[in-house]
């Protein structure tokens, strides 16, 4: 037995079935399936040659061809959560953590309709508590490193920015030149 209503079912339903819609035109509008995104630079651009264009154009184009490819295969693979999703409506699973077997709330399945987890077992989910593997090869600072450090540097920090800035003048007052003490050029 579902913890989702009837109404409930078949407003998620219409959700999924209009975002499959939405991703199928997408990839129809584009022509996924024959674009040029696998082909040559030269081919895909539409050049007749790449020796002659400045390298910024190519890394451009190469920048550009890659956030393509990353984009269908992020909707690619949301095209293909989704049919999974109306599959398990069909097998009567859906609504229930394919991990844990517990029910997922309607609020979750209102936000993310195609989802197969409760928000306790969305797989790659890390906890707050983990570190980066990065620290296990870290070795810790010297004793004393960055005590004082401010202070004893004899830099200015943002504070001080304006004081040092407005010696130079401002659109409002005259300018008086480096060196040059404001008051001789009042006189």
């Amino acid at each position: 037995m579902s913890h989702l209503t009837d109404a409930q079912l078949t407003s998620l339903k219409a959700s999924l079935e209009e975002r499959r819609q939405e991703l199928e035109q997408h990839f129809t509008d584009n022509d996924e399936e024959n674009s040029l995104l696998g082909d040559s630079l030269r081919e895909s651009t539409g050049e007749l040659s790449t020796a002659d264009n400045h390298p910024a154009d190519a890394g451009t184009e190469t920048f550009e061809r890659s956030r393509d490819l990353g984009i269908n295969n992020a909707l690619r693979e949301e095209l293909d959560d989704i049919g999974a999703a109306l599959q398990r409506m069909k097998d009567g699973t859906y609504g229930i953590c394919v991990i844990s077997n517990e029910e997922i709330p309607y609020e979750r399945l209102e936000a993310i309709p195609y989802t197969p987890y409760s928000v306790n077992h969305v797989p790659g989910r890390g906890s707050a508590d983990e570190r980066p593997v990065e620290e296990q090869v870290m070795t810790p600072p010297p004793a004393g490193a960055g005590e004082g450090r401010q202070e004893h540097s004899g830099r200015f920090d943002d504070a001080d920015a304006w004081d040092a800035v407005e010696d130079y003048g401002s659109a409002s007052s005259p300018v008086t030149p480096p060196g040059q003490d404001k008051k001789e050029q009042d006189s």
